[in-house]
């Protein structure tokens, strides 16, 4: 089997992706039908309101994921990751209910972007760090390509598919649609083989264990910059929920189906982005740094497209350039952190990643109300640039490491160092901890246990 596809050798790892595939899709099309609703239902074209929306999805993540990101290297993670499933089914069944039935207002949007938010915030750990107990760690970073590829095929479907259903059918028979399409993957789940999960070992109960995550990235200086760099993209830059339905009504005024369409072409580039990265076995911070300058670059030529056409178009780079760089950071991180304490590592990353948008999408959405939709992009694309030029600036002084966006097209994982005529890794090794090298995270990731 190719390297794009090589976990496809895994049945449970099939199973897991088609599975999501069907919920992903069922997702995206609620999301699209929550921001639609919201935008011009409840609020008079109010960017502001679906910032709150978004905020309150995303919000519990700053809370609720450290605990998620503990428990995930303590539980089983494939049966709580199948309650959660079913939690949120029961969620988008009873808001799609009280929709259809006329007994829903903007507070009750908010409450359920909360309660949803909730769910996922908790879940996101068990989901990250459940991958590499399905294929281990010879084909994580391919696993993770493949899973932010799924996300974006479904992505392309969801938004589309939500677009004709709000154009034909009231909004809450997509909600209904999104509950059914979590029996898929709780299905999937139920049927996989768990004799052929790969083992990974469990942290036992012990005080101080969440300070020994924070404590772990403090020795990091490699996962800090991808912390700092994640951070301010998705406070100011990953809101394309946000900013394309106030470009769709406020500056191209379209509806509902021209709405689902931006997303689906978004959302073409971004599996475009996904399935490049499932093809690195070993991502680097390089990668990171050089795809949130590409992220910057297309996001401002996306602020300034002066038709829906060309606006539409540049969506297309700016989901390559947007996957690239969260497939990368997932990577990158997974594979360089020992598995016992993987969950809470990456329970911080995501408590960055998802915790930024609460911050970040009031402030776009004021932003859009106040000085335009454009400019909703534009702070993105100005914030981008100016965090990935200074984790360049800084990786050149402590590394010695060159970044370049033409780096993001060969395979050619190595650097050379002009001064000393060689070549250096990019994850630099006084920044890493001694047992990283023990983890499968070098050079040649080994497929060993719980890797």
């Amino acid at each position: 089997m190719s390297g794009t596809f090589a976990s496809f050798a895994v049945r449970n790892y099939r199973l897991w992706f088609f599975g999501a595939l069907f919920g992903n899709t069922g997702t995206w099309m609620q999301r699209v039908a929550q921001d639609w609703i919201v935008l011009t239902v409840f609020s008079d074209d109010n960017g502001l309101a679906v910032g709150i929306v978004t905020a309150l999805q995303f919000g519990p993540t700053l809370v609720i994921s450290p605990i998620g990101g503990l428990l995930a290297d303590r539980w089983n993670r494939r049966r709580v990751y199948m309650v959660t499933q079913a939690v949120q089914a029961v969620l988008s069944f009873i808001l799609g209910g009280l929709l259809l039935a006329g007994q829903m207002n903007l507070a009750g949007i908010y409450l359920f972007a909360a309660l949803g938010g909730l769910v996922a915030g908790f879940e996101a750990p068990f989901f990250q760090t459940f991958v590499g107990q399905l294929v281990g760690g010879r084909l994580l970073a391919n696993a993770v390509g493949l899973n932010s590829a799924n996300f974006n095929v479904a992505r392309m479907i969801g938004p589309a598919a939500a677009g004709l259903a709000l154009a034909a059918w009231p909004a809450g028979w997509v909600f209904l649609v999104n509950g059914l399409s979590f029996v898929f993957t709780v299905s999937a789940l139920a049927l996989m083989r768990t004799g052929e999960f790969k083992p990974m070992p469990s942290a036992p109960r012990a005080k101080g264990q969440l300070r020994a995550g924070l404590s772990y990235v403090r020795r990091r200086g490699d996962i800090q910059v991808i912390l700092v760099v994640i951070g301010v993209v998705s406070c100011f830059g990953l809101n394309s929920q946000l900013t394309m339905g106030v470009m769709a009504r406020g500056v191209f005024d379209r509806q509902a189906g021209e709405y689902g369409v931006l997303g689906s072409l978004f959302a073409v580039g971004a599996v475009v982005g996904a399935l490049f990265a499932a093809r690195r076995h070993r991502p680097r911070v390089r990668l990171v740094i050089g795809s949130t300058l590409a992220f910057g670059l297309t996001a401002g030529l996306s602020a300034v497209a002066p038709t829906y056409w060309t606006y539409a178009g540049a969506g297309v780079a700016v989901g390559a350039a947007t996957l690239t760089l969260i497939t990368a950071a997932n990577s990158t991180i997974q594979l360089s952190v020992p598995p016992e304490i993987r969950g809470r590592v990456l329970s911080i990353y995501m408590m960055v990643f998802l915790g930024a948008t609460p911050i970040g999408s009031p402030l776009v959405g004021w932003i859009a109300d106040t000085w335009g939709p454009r400019w909703s992009i534009g702070v993105g694309s100005i914030t981008s640039l100016a965090v990935g030029g200074a984790a360049m600036i800084w990786a050149k002084v402590h590394w010695q490491v060159e970044v370049r966006l033409d780096h993001l097209l060969p395979p050619h994982w190595s650097v050379a160092n002009p001064a000393a005529g060689e070549h250096l890794p990019v994850d630099p090794p006084k920044d890493q901890p001694e047992d990283q090298a023990q983890d499968g995270s070098g050079d040649q990731p080994k497929d060993q246990p719980g890797s």
